[in-house]
C-alpha cells in the first residue's frame, strides 16, 4: 500500500509496519511504500500514527460502506 508523498523519479522504500485492522485485527498485507525523502520526516510519523488508528481492511471497509447505502 502506498502512503505519503512520492515525487517524480524518487526512489520508493518499503516499510514493514505493524498495522492491524481496527475492527477485526487483520494485519496490513505487504507492508507500506513511500518516497525515500518523505519517510524521514516528522509529518510521515504523524501520518503513520493516524493511519494505524483508522485503518480498516478491505472486508471491514466494504461492510461499513454497504451498511450506509
Amino acid at each position: 500500500m502506498r502512503i505519503g508523498k512520492i515525487s517524480d523519479n524518487e526512489k520508493m522504500i518499503k516499510i514493514q509496519a505493524e498495522i492491524y485492522c481496527t475492527n477485526c485485527g487483520k494485519q496490513v498485507p505487504g507492508g507500506l511504500r513511500t518516497g525515500e525523502k518523505y519517510a524521514q520526516t516528522k509529518e510521515f510519523e504523524i501520518e503513520i500514527s493516524e493511519f494505524k488508528k483508522k485503518y480498516l481492511c478491505g472486508i471491514c471497509r466494504d461492510k461499513k460502506r454497504l451498511k450506509k447505502d
